[in-house]
C-alpha cells in the first residue's frame, strides 16, 4: 500500500469558494486516502520520520535566523467530539513537543472580556520555527458567541472582516496557517457520546453540557457555514476534514502538515562558524 494521497490534501480538502452548505460535505468520506482502515495507523506513522525531520529543521532555522524564520499556526475547530484532541496525540504527536505550542481556548476569563476578542489570541500565536496549535480558536468569536446570542449580531458581524485582516497578518509577518474544520455527523456525534457515558474510564471526558449544545445543532451548524465561507482566503483557506471516521482524521491532518512544511523548503541552517577549526579545537581539549 502506497502511503501518498491520490491528490494532494490541499487541493482535495480545500473548501471551494463561495456559500458553504455542510449538508453537502460527506463526515464519513475518505479523499485522497487509497488504503482500508486497517492500513490507515502505518500510513500515519509513516509520515512521522519526513515529518520530524521537517519539523527539526524548522525549529532550527527559528534558533538561528530568528527574524527570517517561518512559523505555522494550525487551527482545529469542530463540534463536540469531533476529534480535536486525538488529532493533536496521533497527528501533532508525531514531532517533537520542544517545537510545538498547544493552546486551547476556553470561554474568556474577565480580564480577556476587557479587550478585543482577538487580544488573547494574538498573545498565542507561534514564534519564530514553532508549530502552534489552536484547539479551538479565535472563530469561537463568531461560533459558540453567535449561537448564545453573548454580543449583539452587528458586532459578531463585524467579526469575520476583523478574522481576515487578523489572518492576513499573520501571513505577511511569515505564519503558514493550517485551518482544520473535523466535520462530524449529529449521528456520529451521538455515538460519541453514548460511548463515553458507557466506559468508566471516559466519564472525565463528559460534560451534561455537551448534550444542550448538540440541542443547538443546527445553529451551530448554520454558523460553522457562515464562518467557513466567508473566511476562506486566498491566504488562509479553510480544509473540510471528514471526522467521522477517526482514523481517516488523523491521517489527514498529518498529511496536511507535512504538505505545508514541505512548501517551505527548509534547509538546515550553514554554521556561523569555521567548521574545521572547531573539529581541531574540539580534538585538543
Amino acid at each position: 500500500m502506497t502511503t501518498d494521497p491520490s491528490s494532494p490534501l490541499t487541493e482535495l480538502l480545500r473548501l471551494p469558494a463561495g456559500p458553504v452548505n455542510l449538508t453537502d460535505l460527506d463526515p464519513a468520506g475518505t479523499p485522497g486516502f487509497r488504503g482500508k482502515k486497517a492500513d490507515a495507523p502505518a500510513a500515519t506513522e509513516a509520515l512521522a520520520p519526513e515529518l520530524s525531520d521537517l519539523q527539526e529543521r524548522l525549529y532550527a532555522v527559528g534558533r538561528t535566523t530568528e527574524d527570517r524564520a517561518p512559523k505555522i499556526l494550525v487551527v482545529l475547530q469542530g463540534m463536540d467530539t469531533s476529534g480535536k484532541g486525538g488529532a493533536i496525540r496521533h497527528a501533532i504527536g508525531l514531532v517533537d513537543p520542544q517545537g510545538v505550542r498547544i493552546k486551547a481556548f476556553k470561554a474568556p476569563t474577565d480580564e480577556e472580556l476587557e479587550h478585543d476578542f482577538l487580544w488573547r489570541i494574538e498573545r498565542e500565536v507561534p514564534g519564530p520555527g514553532m508549530i502552534g496549535i489552536f484547539d479551538r480558536s479565535h472563530y469561537e468569536d463568531v461560533l459558540v458567541v453567535r449561537v448564545n446570542g453573548l454580543v449583539p449580531e452587528k458586532v459578531w458581524q463585524s467579526r469575520y472582516d476583523e478574522i481576515n485582516a487578523f489572518e492576513q497578518r499573520l501571513v505577511d509577518d511569515g505564519t503558514v496557517i493550517i485551518k482544520c474544520f473535523l466535520h462530524i455527523s449529529s449521528a456520529e456525534q451521538k455515538e460519541r457520546l453514548l460511548a463515553r457515558l458507557e466506559d468508566p474510564s471516559k466519564h472525565w471526558k463528559y460534560n451534561p453540557g455537551d448534550v444542550d449544545v448538540r440541542g443547538q445543532w443546527d445553529d451551530y451548524q448554520a454558523a460553522y457555514a457562515d464562518a467557513l465561507g466567508r473566511c476562506s482566503t486566498q491566504h488562509a483557506p479553510w480544509y473540510v476534514i471528514p471526522s467521522d471516521r477517526k482514523w481517516y482524521r488523523s491521517w489527514a491532518v498529518a498529511q496536511l502538515l507535512a504538505e505545508h512544511l514541505r512548501t517551505l523548503d527548509l534547509e538546515w541552517p550553514v554554521a556561523d562558524f569555521d567548521v574545521e577549526v572547531e573539529k581541531a579545537r574540539v580534538a585538543g581539549s
